[in-house]
């Protein structure tokens, strides 16, 4: 098995453009989860079987009946994230980004930022404002869901890091000439 120092120099050489030692991972010790425990177990119950219902009918195409169980989750538990971000991604199928993004500053706002839902919901915003060119908003959320572990969320701040980019070029353009050099003595 590899050491940590390992894996690092190996990162370094097959992703020249990351830097040295940022591991996809290596970071993140425990998969994310919300704290569910201040809920009443038999409505969390109710409401996890709803949301799972939910998804099941988004993916089969039914976000009219997707967007009801989400609804009706949130009328049982409304301080519960899950259901808002659930929500937002139906609502985001069917074209409606305001509505779409009202639910993940929602989710984003009950969940403290913080968790799966937090994580998710700053993703999922992030994607929306970067799509409205609202660059500044969508690196901050990035950047957030990043320090919680998020390896896309990672790739998508540096993308949109003006100061990351130019780096990135600059050390592309020596990798590519030390991979391709031209000889001098023709």
């Amino acid at each position: 098995m590899a050491s940590a120092h390992d894996r690092a120099v190996l990162q370094a050489i097959f992703n020249p453009t990351t830097p040295f030692g940022d591991i996809p991972g290596l970071n993140q010790e425990e998969e994310l989860i919300d704290d569910d425990s201040v809920f009443d177990t038999e409505l969390l119950k109710q409401v996890k079987e709803l949301e799972m219902q939910g998804v099941s009918a988004a993916e089969a195409g039914d976000l009219q009946a997707a967007l009801q169980l989400f609804s009706q989750a949130i009328q049982i538990l409304p301080q519960r994230a899950s259901a808002y971000n659930n929500r937002a991604q139906a609502l985001r199928l069917q074209g409606n980004t305001a509505g779409a993004l009202e639910d993940l500053d929602r989710a984003i706002s009950l969940s403290g930022g913080t968790g799966r839902t937090g994580c998710q919901g700053l993703v999922q915003r992030g994607l929306l404002r970067r799509l409205t060119c609202q660059n500044d908003e969508a690196r901050a959320d990035f950047e957030k869901a990043a320090a919680l572990g998020s390896e896309f969320a990672r790739q998508q701040a540096v993308a949109l890091n003006p100061y990351a980019a130019l780096c990135n070029k600059m050390l592309s353009e020596v990798i590519n000439k030390l991979r391709n050099p031209v000889s001098e003595m023709q």
